[in-house]
């Protein structure tokens, strides 16, 4: 049994603002004994997207070696949910997700697979292509909590991710998100509870909440949870900086998958015949 929590914050583009709040409400999970704990996206920085391609880090730079000591310090295996990671690229970073281990080890990294280019309403336009490369690989990472499938917010949406995450091991998937206000209220707990059923795995889903300074997403909807995997809701966060708290049992996920053996029912299918 590991009692898991997920941090919802405000983030803005004051990053020493962004890493201590996200700390202090880390150190204070931790505090009530969680062990397993997951930020939401864009942890340290959600404020003009070409400042964030220029402020970003190699996954050995300093922001996350803070990260890195605080999860030895405490103990904990961390899932940051995501930075801006350095790439190669002058123009453009990558969305990058990274769990760390209780000896402050990287233990595995996801680059954000699929992006967020919407043209929704006025309200919800925005292409993080401009600013952000794709990833190209599934990460599912071996903790002491249990196997971490990694992904990052639009990815909710595309389920594929998930049962590849489950091919590969995944008892627990996390999904940190900076999800819109105007997509959130309608689409994130349907979709998180959907991917937590059918792919019988706990989902740790953290977010952004409140209002930010990225000159494109107006205001994140928040509602971080974690959801089991019959797809109950066990643990909500309130509005604004927090945390929420659950437990999460592994053996209730094997008890699940040997009720209901999803992934033994599943069969190729065939396209049909022109």
């Amino acid at each position: 049994m590991t009692l898991a929590a997920v941090i919802q914050l405000c983030s803005t583009s004051n990053e020493d603002a962004n890493v201590a709040s996200a700390e202090a409400l880390i150190r204070r999970a931790a505090g009530y004994g969680a062990t397993l704990i997951a930020t939401p996206e864009n942890t340290n920085y959600l404020g003009p997207h070409p400042e964030k391609v220029r402020r970003a880090q190699p996954l050995t730079g300093a922001m996350l070696g803070r990260f890195a000591a605080l999860a030895a310090e405490l103990r904990i295996t961390l899932v940051i949910g995501s930075v801006n990671e350095q790439s190669t690229d002058p123009t453009r970073c990558y969305n990058t997700s990274v769990v760390l281990g209780p000896d402050g080890d990287q233990i595995a990294a996801y680059r954000k697979i699929h992006l967020f280019d919407v043209d929704v309403s006025e309200e919800v336009r925005f292409q993080e292509s401009a600013t952000v490369l794709a990833g190209d690989r599934v990460a599912v990472a071996t903790t002491v909590a249990g196997k971490i499938g990694l992904s990052v917010c639009y990815d909710l949406r595309f389920p594929e991710l998930y049962r590849r995450c489950v091919d590969l091991g995944a008892e627990i998937l996390t999904i940190p998100a900076a999800f819109t206000a105007t997509t959130g209220k309608d689409h994130w707990e349907p979709l998180i509870r959907a991917r937590a059923i059918e792919t019988q795995c706990y989902v740790l889903a953290p977010g952004q909440s409140g209002r930010h300074d990225d000159q494109g997403l107006r205001a994140s909807h928040g509602h971080s949870m974690i959801v089991d995997p019959w797809g109950h809701v066990v643990a909500r966060a309130s509005d604004g900086p927090g945390l929420a708290l659950a437990e999460i049992d592994l053996s209730r996920v094997a008890e699940i998958r040997r009720a209901m053996p999803l992934q033994s029912h599943r069969r190729p299918l065939t396209p049909e015949s022109p």
